[in-house]
Order: structure tokens, then sequence, then C-alpha cells
């Protein structure tokens, strides 16, 4: 496999709306297909009779049941490579990876570097192949997970790394939270005509039943607010609100994390 056929068309990834919030991934190429944290298999199974597609593979980034519902009943059907964070015990995993394995899913003409990304759980991995990144519960846009057993300082160096991708990465995330983490994000930092834009442009989206995902490294740079943690507005925010100005990027994040749990 060369570099050529490492790369997939936005075209190619569909989302697979799931329980309230969710989307579950669906990567094609040809016949073949494979998910991204299935947590419900009946979803999968109808996109996969939809598209005459057959399962190969699938990736999971965290341990959490809304995002590996649906594997059991996925591998027992079709019996795909399940791919999943070492140092979870995930039924159904047939290889456990972690940060710097590479995934290389042969059918779909796929490889992908694992990244770890601690923080939302101590474990939490991404799949990244150039041009597009699945971020689970970490980044999403304008917003980042919740700490369900990791720590601020963990899941801070982790949207640090992510930020480090291209700017014309595509980040695909695991919720679609976005308008609700724009609402955090101008109350973090008033001023942000970019953010404005994107708040704008979400609203039309959904307002017409259309995901505002994938949303990209430059974009969230630009307007996600738990990745602007060193600019001075919202660090002028983050003082006023907590009581304390932060001493660093590090200690912006953490209080911007606390005030989000209660926005």
């Amino acid at each position: 496999m060369d570099d050529q056929h490492s790369k997939i068309r936005s075209a190619d990834i569909i989302p697979l709306p799931a329980f309230r919030d969710n989307y579950i991934w669906l990567l094609r190429r040809g016949p073949w297909a494979a998910v991204v944290d299935p947590g419900d298999a009946s979803v999968v199974e109808a996109a996969l009779r939809e598209h005459g597609l057959r399962l190969v593979a699938i990736l999971l980034t965290h341990h959490h049941d809304d995002h590996i519902g649906g594997v059991a009943e996925l591998a027992a059907r079709h019996h795909p490579a399940v791919f999943g964070p070492a140092g979870e015990n995930i039924p159904g995993v047939t290889r456990r990876v972690g940060d710097g394995d590479e995934v290389v899913l042969h059918a779909l003409e796929l490889r992908f570097s694992v990244l770890a990304i601690p923080g939302h759980t101590p474990t939490h991995i991404a799949y990244h192949t150039p041009g597009i990144v699945f971020a689970g519960d970490t980044l999403f846009s304008a917003g980042c997970g919740r700490l369900f057993g990791g720590t601020a300082a963990q899941l801070h160096t982790s949207l640090q790394r992510l930020a480090q991708l291209p700017n014309d990465t595509a980040v695909y995330c695991a919720h679609e939270y976005t308008l609700a983490n724009l609402a955090f994000a101008r109350a973090a930092e008033p001023v942000n005509p970019a953010r404005d834009a994107w708040l704008a442009e979400c609203e039309a989206l959904r307002a017409a039943g259309r995901p505002t995902l994938p949303t990209s490294i430059g974009r969230e740079r630009s307007i996600n607010p738990f990745l602007r943690t060193d600019a001075p507005g919202l660090i002028d925010t983050v003082a006023t609100h907590s009581g304390q100005r932060p001493a660093n990027s590090a200690e912006c994040f953490a209080a911007l994390r606390r005030w989000k749990d209660v926005f």
C-alpha cells in the first residue's frame, strides 16, 4: 500500500445519526466498509443494506457504551477486525492499539496512525490519516469532552496535540454538540468574529437537518475556546468568572473546563 492509497474522500465518509446526538462514521471504498464507534448496531446494519456494503473493520476510540454498544452484534454477524485502545478490556476487540501504532485496512486501502489523546477517559485514542482525524469525544467543534477518569492536564495536552495537525485536517467528532458548545464559546470569549460566522453557518446547517461536522483543525484553532487558552480576551473572561487569573494556558484550560461543566 503506498501513500496514494492512504487517503479517503469526504464523500466516502457517511454520518450515521444514532441515539439523541451521536454520530457513527461509516467509511466506504468499493463494496467494503468500516465504522467508527458503533454504539447502535441497527443503524449500521441499515446503512450497510442501503449502500450494499460489507463491514470489514470497526474502530473504537474509547469504552463508553454509546460508542461500543453495537460491537457484539456487528462482530457476530460480519466478523470484522475490531480495533480498540490498549489498556481497555472492551469485549469483541481483536487488536488493542496505542500511541504510534498503525491500523491498516487493506480492503479500504487505508492506513491510520493511532494517537493517544487521554483526558475524556484515560485510554482514549484517535485515528489519523492524512487530512482526517477521528477524534471520538476528545475534540468537538467549539468544545471538548468532559473528564470521565482522565485529568484536565491530560485533556489539555491531548487537545494541544490535535491542534498541531495541519489546519486542513477534517475532524470527525462523535456528537452533534456544536450549537451548545458555541453558546458557551460566546460566553467565554465574547469578541470573536470567526466564531460568530461559524455559529451562523451551523444554525443554517441544523435548520436544514444537516450535520455541523466535520469541522477542521484550522477552524477550531480560531473558534474553539479550549484551543484558545492563551488568547488574552478569553483569559480575561476566565479570570473574571473564576475570580483568579490563570497563571498559564493549562490553568486557564482547567478553569474553563470547570466552568463549562456547570454552564
